[in-house]
């Protein structure tokens, strides 16, 4: 089988469930596991490389009005590569290529590959993309060689029911907790944006109460004033598709603004920063890291971190 993933997300998924090395494209910002960063990029992104994050929501409004996506797909690599599987998403109209650009070139390939389109909006739809690929890998191994298989379905389920074990840990602990704070998860800075789709889900399962992000809703932009009003006691920074080290340099538009000193978070000093590209907003496996993150951030003593993880950094730390 040979399979292109037009989604981190998605990648991520293909080698849980062992298909590593029927991988032959990945997209330009596919990064883990490490070993997929050799694999051949079949994407490319309209954002120039240095753009601030100003210029990038800028960018992102003027392709949402033209209803065009940021990312382009590399037809001469994909007529090389002649995939018999694509996954991709419906999700963002503007993260990822285009449906009907894949469609397009994936009709115009001898291999005739099949498409799966993921559409995430909460944690539970995680499990469901991990069933939805899993039973097109099952579907397309049949029709390369004439033999129905079941086999990843089964893999797919003992993964999940890890994740969900996992899960049900962290809501269990959260459970016996008297006192959650109000929390702000933050997308972006500059504009600030609201975490939107499975990001509250995650703070009320780790013991928080999302004052501003809806569950299952888009990520907004919001005012300064919302921001206020909400009175975060604890503030998590997961800037999307942005490594701690990029947001670090957006920091200081936030903690300039006249209103950052009123934030209760920012007088008690319970302000961190995650990886928003490794976490928080890649909807794949690494959910239930974020979510271990956040609730060790949030309540240290009731939520011991895993060690294969890094935890929430403080702001304080990084700006030492």
């Amino acid at each position: 089988m040979r399979i292109v993933s037009l989604l981190p997300s998605s990648t991520e998924i293909l080698c849980e469930l062992g298909l590593f090395d029927q991988l032959v494209g990945v997209t330009h910002e596919c990064d883990y596991p490490p070993n997929v960063s050799g694999l051949p990029k079949v994407t490319n992104s309209q954002i120039p490389e240095h753009a601030t994050s100003l210029e990038i929501d800028t960018l992102v409004r003027e392709k949402l009005n033209q209803t065009r996506a940021l990312y382009s797909l590399d037809k001469a690599a994909m007529e090389l590569l002649q995939p018999d599987l694509i996954v991709t998403q419906t999700l963002c109209d503007v993260c990822a290529v285009e449906r009907t650009e894949v469609e397009r070139i994936a009709s115009s390939l001898k291999s005739q590959p099949k498409i799966v389109n993921l559409e995430p909006a909460c944690l539970i739809d995680l499990y469901s993309c991990v069933l939805q690929v899993a039973s097109a890998l099952d579907e397309v191994q049949c029709k390369l060689t004439g033999r129905p298989s079941e086999d990843y379905a089964r893999r797919a389920n003992t993964y999940i029911a890890q994740l969900q074990a996992r899960v049900a840990t962290v809501s269990q602990r959260t459970q016996a907790l008297i006192v959650r704070p109000k929390v702000v998860l933050l997308e972006w800075i500059d504009p600030l944006f609201s975490s939107g789709h499975w990001n509250p889900e995650l703070v009320e399962l780790a013991g928080g109460l999302e004052m501003v992000g809806i569950a299952g809703a888009r990520s907004k932009t919001i005012p300064w004033q919302s921001l206020v009003e909400s009175a975060p006691e604890v503030m998590v920074i997961a800037c999307c598709g942005f490594s701690i080290d990029r947001t670090l340099q957006d920091l200081p538009i936030l903690i300039s603004n006249p209103h950052w000193e009123s934030l209760p978070c920012a007088k008690t000093k319970r302000v961190y920063v995650v990886d928003g590209s490794a976490y928080f907003n890649r909807p794949g496996p690494r959910l239930v890291d974020s979510l271990e993150i956040l609730a060790n951030a949030l309540h240290p003593h009731s939520h011991p971190l895993p060690p294969n993880l890094s935890p929430a950094v403080p702001i304080e730390k990084l700006r030492a």
